[in-house]
């Protein structure tokens, strides 16, 4: 009797076995690489994330006329401090409070002469809803990104992947670019 019971147990933890397996890697065949994406720069120029392999690549949607307009200084040092394994990128946006009304020509000139920004920027695109932007859609979906689920909720959220790109962190705005939670992972 015993022997039957220890062959059941062992047969029904084998099949739960197969199947965290299956459901593990059927996760991962769905995801999609990071650096299969790439998206327009600000300059209309396609910016391709298999250009930053070895390196980690924070993306930030941005805006010109928000609260947290003034992280583009730590954007900037955060990027010049770091410049030889991060690469920053800012996503214009305006989907939060519409503060991002400019076209592409007066956003670039905002950042550059109020922030001296020169970390790529990209043309504004949408980071939520129906048009996302595949780059958001990876970002922010599991199924994509083989991490997890994160939402937008306002301008400055960050993302940062790592140097196999892999995404390791979303930043909600109130966290700030040179913060003790990003830094750690930089180092």
């Amino acid at each position: 009797m015993r022997a039957n019971t220890l062959t059941l147990f062992l047969k029904i933890m084998k099949n739960i076995l197969i199947a965290l397996i299956l459901v593990i890697t059927m996760d991962y065949a769905n995801s999609q690489s990071f650096y299969e994406l790439s998206i327009g720069s600000i300059d209309n120029i396609s910016i391709k994330m298999s250009d930053f392999k070895g390196k980690y690549v924070m993306i930030v949607n941005v805006a010109s006329y928000c609260g947290y307009t003034s992280q583009y200084s730590e954007l900037k040092k955060l990027s010049d401090q770091y410049q030889d394994k991060l690469i920053v990128i800012g996503v214009p946006c305006n989907q939060f409070g519409s503060q991002e009304p400019g076209n592409s020509k007066d956003i670039k000139a905002f950042c550059e002469s109020n922030f001296d920004v020169t970390f790529p920027l990209t043309e504004k695109v949408k980071v939520k809803g129906k048009s996302i932007h595949p780059l958001y859609e990876w970002l922010t979906e599991k199924s994509k990104n083989g991490i997890g689920n994160f939402s937008v909720s306002w301008n400055f959220n960050k993302f940062l992947i790592d140097p196999e790109g892999q995404l390791i962190g979303h930043f909600k705005s109130n966290v700030k670019p040179m913060d003790k939670e990003i830094i750690t992972k930089l180092n």
